[in-house]
């Protein structure tokens, strides 16, 4: 992998004009932008791309882009749907999709789609409700009080989704009150080979030539939502040196961490992560060797791994460097030597760095427990994953919303029904072999003699334990989890079904591991970020951005290449240059009906392009729209250097990676004959006759 330089800004000065940034919608640098661009966004220029731009739930970002609820996200981040909707005669992944007419639009099993209504800052309340408590006591109270705020604000209408989101490790609370949308069916997608065309060689790197989109729509009331607030698309497209917004959902960043917590992550969590991930690429790899259907049913965990694993490699790489970690080491000291000079914030502030560090060596030794047992690592498997929830609905939805696990209170059902009552196919076979593998896994790591090991293997091997609970479950029928549901702990509690059995079984032990976790470790940490954050506001101030939490934010950049090893990279491909690049051997092979057209594709057509906008996971599917609000590419990936991301911006090199809006409407047009999605996204683009080598429908 290619080296990472990450220059890292010191927490009290961000570079006067540098790309950087995931920006809240109330505390946009508006001026920021007009000084280097030339362009003002006011608040009404950010409402409108507040509401074009929405989230999936599921971990992605997207955009209406049609007054009928049409929606345009990344092909990788509809995977899990078309994989759901495919059978093994008529596989959506491999051949693609397109419905012709509305009629022929398949709904997803378990997706769900939000737009961002309001924002409420409610700092004042939790801090006066959490004032002056610390452990246990501010732990239950914080969270107590968060599922109030949420309740409210939802008012039991499925309909809205309320988030209260933490932000600046706690310095700031704001409530996102969102619209919606659980009904939402697929329209168009392209076959995978193109979607993700270069496959895991070329992620993450650049130049680029996939076309990752893939179109859906909302309904509610069985019809497609009004959607007056969506973006128009571009003439022409993004261009060399443009102005460029991209407004989305990044997952999350580590910029304003401890350098405790970056220590532990370094030498502790990640290493661990990239053992794992890569013993769990190589199961599946070997699972997708048994025939097409098993690749078939594999293919989009598969893919979720190995983009994991290399994200994770880059990310770990950036920590490595000790050039970089010195930047951060440096500027956590000048923060405490600011507090340590002033008596009024050295009593507040002072110990707050030494109080994370102690939770942090806490976790060293709660870790094994807390993933292997809590988290999933052992326990890994869809049915085990609706067995544990039927069993802790049980447990907790008789209890008052403030004192439930956070999941469970009442803002957050809708989305955690959506999920359990999903009609997505779950196949034995696989899930034999995943809960071997975690099985195996938590033997391995906990040890023969570890108490949890014992109970549940017995005298079983992981295989026999995987295989025999896996078999016996009635789980994969969405209508007995709905009875299991719906008859409560009485139900759950006098159910023979084995993978029910094992849920209760381990429950104990995972919320004794939890809770331990939430009030040694997590209530520490949340109340300790708090006070270093409230330290930068009395030094710094509040003009800075949050680290990212997965809801949404807004950046600002330009079409821009960058000079890797000693080489001046182009910003922009060529829909040609897929062509040139293409083997005929996975995953370089084009799909059928690219081939057929290459000769009717205008070959200078932009393909993708890289912009200086900062963004991370999560912002995949985020439109990337200029200062008009129109749409000009499609945000899919970043490049090597953008992995140190999550914990500092180098915009001489950090760089977003994007399907350019031409070719999509290039490829619609004369490869796919997607006529009906074409007229929505450009009215009057139907006249020219598109070659007919469109993918199944």
């Amino acid at each position: 992998m290619k080296r990472l330089i990450v220059i890292a800004a010191l927490v009290g000065a961000a570079p006067a004009l540098a790309d950087e940034g995931m920006w809240t919608y109330n505390n946009f640098p508006a001026a920021k932008v007009k000084e280097k661009y030339g362009f003002e966004p006011n608040q009404q220029w950010l409402e409108k791309l507040r509401l074009g731009a929405v989230r999936l739930a599921g971990g992605c970002s997207a955009s209406f882009v049609s007054p009928d609820g049409l929606v345009m996200t990344n092909h990788h981040c509809a995977r899990g749907c078309i994989e759901q909707l495919s059978t093994a005669k008529q596989d959506y992944l491999a051949n693609g999709f397109y419905a012709k007419t509305q009629a022929e639009e398949k709904q997803c099993p378990a997706m769900e789609v939000n737009q961002l209504v309001e924002i409420t800052d409610v700092t004042e309340q939790l801090n006066k409700a959490t004032q002056s408590m610390t452990g246990k006591q501010y732990s239950d109270t914080l969270k107590a009080e968060m599922a109030k705020v949420e309740k409210a604000c939802a008012n039991g209408d499925d309909k809205v989704r309320c988030d209260l989101v933490t932000l600046y490790q706690g310095g700031k609370y704001n409530l996102y009150k969102y619209r919606r949308f659980q009904d939402v069916r697929l329209v168009f997608a392209p076959e995978h080979a193109i979607a993700f065309f270069g496959g895991d060689p070329d992620n993450f790197e650049f130049p680029r030539y996939d076309l990752d989109v893939t179109f859906v729509r909302v309904y509610q009331d069985k019809q497609p939502v009004k959607t007056p607030d969506y973006f128009k698309w571009s003439e022409h497209g993004a261009k060399e040196n443009e102005l460029t917004f991209v407004a989305g959902n990044p997952g999350r960043t580590s910029r304003a961490l401890t350098i405790a917590e970056l220590e532990y992550i370094r030498d502790v969590s990640m290493p661990k992560t990239l053992m794992h991930l890569s013993e769990l690429r190589g199961m599946l790899t070997e699972f997708q060797k048994r025939g097409p259907e098993q690749k078939r049913i594999s293919s989009n965990l598969l893919f979720g791994v190995e983009n994991a694993l290399k994200a994770s490699k880059g990310r770990h790489e950036a920590l490595l460097d000790k050039k970089f970690f010195a930047t951060k080491v440096a500027a956590e000291q000048e923060l405490r030597k600011k507090v340590d000079a002033n008596a009024e914030l050295k009593k507040k502030y002072a110990g707050a760095w030494d109080e994370i560090a102690k939770a942090e060596a806490q976790l060293v030794n709660l870790r094994k427990d807390l993933g292997f047992i809590e988290q999933g690592q052992g326990l890994s498997s869809s049915l085990f994953g609706i067995a544990k929830t039927l069993v802790r609905a049980g447990d907790e939805l008789p209890k008052d919303n403030g004192q439930r696990l956070r999941e469970f209170n009442d803002a957050n059902q809708p989305a955690l029904k959506a999920q359990l009552f999903s009609p997505a196919p779950i196949y034995p076979e696989l899930e034999i072999a995943r809960l071997t593998f975690g099985l195996t896994k938590l033997r391995e790591e906990l040890g023969t003699k570890h108490p949890f090991v014992k109970k549940v293997l017995g005298k079983e091997s992981p295989e026999q334990v995987a295989t025999r609970v896996v078999k016996g479950s009635k789980l994969r029928d969405v209508k007995a989890r709905q009875a299991l549901f719906d008859g409560g702990k009485k139900a759950v509690d006098a159910s023979k079904d084995p993978m029910i059995q094992l849920a209760l079984l381990v429950d104990p032990d995972a919320r004794a591991i939890r809770k331990k976790f939430e009030e040694d470790v997590e209530s520490v940490i949340k109340k300790n970020s708090e006070l270093v954050a409230k330290a930068k506001f009395d030094i710094y101030g509040t003009s800075q951005y949050p680290d990212a939490t997965f809801s949404p934010r807004v950046s600002f950049g330009s079409v821009k290449g960058y000079t890797e090893d000693g080489q001046q990279v182009a910003p922009i491909t060529q829909m040609s240059g897929t062509f040139e690049h293409a083997t005929g051997q996975e995953p370089f092979a084009l799909p059928k009906s690219w081939v057929k057209s290459e000769k009717v594709i205008t070959g200078t057509t932009p393909m993708n392009f890289v912009s200086t906008n900062d963004i991370i996971g999560g912002n995949s599917g985020s439109p990337v729209v200029n200062k008009n609000h129109e749409v000009v590419g499609l945000v899919f990936d970043g490049n090597i250097q953008s992995l140190g991301g999550e914990y500092g911006f180098d915009e001489s090199v950090n760089r977003t990676v994007s399907v350019h809006s031409e070719a999509i409407i290039e490829a619609l047009q004369k490869i796919y004959g997607a006529n009906r999605v074409l007229e929505e996204l450009r009215p009057g683009s139907t006249k020219v006759a598109p070659v007919k080598a469109n993918p199944a429908g």
